[in-house]
């Protein structure tokens, strides 16, 4: 999550592959809201429900380990299609967290969906941006691409938004450079080779990974679009060392190849991924 404007805020910007109506109903609804809301591993029981300045939602979070955590969020400003204003974290016993502002626009079919959360002080706004990354709470908003990705267009994906204290033309070089890329993209305790690089459009990067034991094996990325600085689409397959196609090494079920899609845009002084 980004700075706001203000110390004292949490800011975020998210663009949706779908109509502000779809996306509305996914957040208004609770039988929707219950597919996506909270972070990875999470579930969501709706006790009521009452969208209206003034009205109330009940809920509990249930946890991985067990845990339930009960919320109530009161609405302050409710726009069809436009607007969000509630308190959002507390419940009959203990005050409101902060305040969330939540503006939703269409274009091209599709919605971009501007967050704002604003806390008592700076200090809180940082204690609670710590707290969101540890708990996985941007996941949230990743979960959403994905209900809205299988229910709108019937696509099964998985989407991960990462920022970075770094400017929009480097965060591209480190997807399109072989030495860039070398240096980061394999597992943990692998190192990566690339053999061939070739980044454009109808190009592709053929290389190697190797945890220098028993796991060697190489990969290829087809890049059938590339826009520089703001985006990269490529299909991913495992190839053997003469590039022909072949399955994972160690999961036979891995699908053949899976098309992957990074968007970037600068936040603030920092690039979203």
């Amino acid at each position: 999550m980004a700075a706001g404007n203000k110390p004292n805020e949490i800011c975020l910007t998210r663009v949706y592959d779908a109509p502000i109506q779809t996306v509305w109903d996914a957040w208004t609804d609770a039988d929707q809201v219950a597919q996506w809301w909270g972070p990875r591993g999470f579930t969501l029981t709706t006790h009521s429900k009452d969208l209206r300045p003034g009205g109330n939602w009940d809920y509990t979070m249930h946890g991985p380990d067990g845990v339930d955590y009960a919320n109530k969020t009161l609405y302050h400003e409710v726009e069809d299609c436009r607007k969000l204003v509630y308190d959002h974290g507390g419940n009959d016993d203990r005050p409101p967290l902060f305040r969330v502002t939540v503006l939703f626009a269409e274009s091209d079919g599709k919605t971009t969906m501007e967050m704002t959360m604003s806390l008592p002080t700076a200090e809180e706004a940082e204690a609670a941006r710590k707290f969101v990354k540890d708990v996985g709470g941007n996941a949230t908003w990743d979960r959403l691409a994905e209900y809205l990705n299988e229910t709108e267009k019937g696509n099964h994906s998985f989407v991960i938004n990462r920022c970075f204290n770094a400017p929009i033309d480097l965060m591209f070089e480190m997807w399109t450079d072989a030495d860039h890329l070398s240096k980061w993209l394999a597992p943990v305790g692998f190192e990566m080779e690339v053999l061939r690089g070739d980044f454009r459009e109808g190009g592709n990067c053929f290389f190697r990974m190797s945890n220098h034991a028993a796991v060697t094996f190489h990969g290829q990325f087809e890049y059938p679009e590339i826009s520089r600085p703001c985006r990269i689409v490529y299909a991913q397959r495992f190839c053997d060392e003469d590039g022909n196609t072949a399955r994972h090494p160690a999961m036979p079920v891995f699908p053949e190849a899976l098309l992957t899609t990074v968007v970037f845009a600068s936040e603030d002084s920092q690039t979203t991924r």
